[in-house]
């Protein structure tokens, strides 16, 4: 007997929940299969009525209703989002900007009606993060989404460590009011001559992509008045010259003395060192 819950019919038949990638700043970015997509649904959950009631204007849509679903609302929304789906309707949602889910509330939304058996869609659409990386200049194959960093105390400090040694081209979003503080403690972190790239007003009339060092982009962020939402494109730790037998031994060591075990030891090395981990558990248990 065929599951209703996974039978794709059955799944066709019942309410489903479609995620709208939305404009990032400039309206004519929003696609046909959007407009079609919100001016179909039962309902649209947004972050701000007043903001996607521009957007639907422009449009030229006439909602069947909307519903503020942002941060503080999403958790209570839940069930009664889960229950409309359960009556066939199609919901949507979008954030102020870019793609739900994503820097954005919504996920949560996404999880109940996955464990609920519904149908999930994407409607895909701008991102801030993805169009800043590949104007960046820097590796782009392999990359590093972080979002905000936790702006203040412990979660801060161990983040920014983390962030350090990556390899990988690292996106970050920041607020104007706050990029100074955080390229002021990624300076710390990853030294003053780390490529960074810092992209703003994407797609709209100044978009801006400046790049440089991060000693610079102090200098360059106290020179200008920050201004729209920040993507920061970090560049990935370099690859350090041959590591010696030697020097690994001496990081495990150090390590060791910190009171980490073998595994966390050998673990850490590898990362830092950028050297195979079974390389450096050879010489951990030799």
């Amino acid at each position: 007997m065929t599951d209703p819950v996974t039978d794709p019919v059955s799944q066709r038949s019942q309410g489903r929940l479609i995620l709208v990638g939305t404009p990032i700043g400039n309206l004519g970015d929003l696609t046909p299969r959007a407009i079609e997509t919100l001016a179909s649904a039962d309902l649209v959950c947004c972050e701000d009525t007043r903001r996607t009631g521009r957007l639907l204007q422009h449009a030229g849509i006439r909602a069947a209703g909307l519903r503020v679903v942002n941060d503080h609302t999403e958790e209570a929304a839940v069930a009664d989002i889960v229950a409309r789906l359960g009556r066939g309707e199609r919901v949507a949602v979008v954030s102020d900007a870019g793609m739900p889910g994503f820097s954005d509330p919504g996920e949560r939304l996404v999880v109940a009606a996955v464990a609920a058996g519904f149908v999930v869609e994407v409607v895909p659409g701008p991102s801030a993060a993805i169009s800043a990386l590949v104007a960046s200049g820097l590796p782009a194959g392999r990359f590093v989404f972080e979002g905000f960093l936790p702006r203040k105390g412990s979660g801060r400090t161990a983040r920014l460590a983390t962030l350090a040694p990556e390899r990988r081209t690292v996106v970050l979003y920041e607020a104007p009011h706050r990029v100074a503080r955080t390229l002021a403690d990624l300076l710390v972190a990853c030294g003053p001559d780390r490529r960074v790239v810092l992209a703003r007003e994407l797609t709209k009339l100044h978009e801006e992509s400046w790049r440089g060092t991060l000693a610079e982009a102090i200098a360059r962020v106290a020179d200008v008045e920050p201004r729209g939402e920040y993507v920061l494109v970090l560049d990935g730790a370099p690859v350090p010259d041959d590591i010696t037998d030697g020097e690994i031994e001496a990081a495990l060591a150090e390590e060791r003395a910190l009171g980490a075990s073998t595994r966390d030891a050998v673990a850490a090395v590898a990362v830092s060192l950028a050297v195979p981990k079974r390389r450096v558990y050879d010489l951990a248990t030799a």
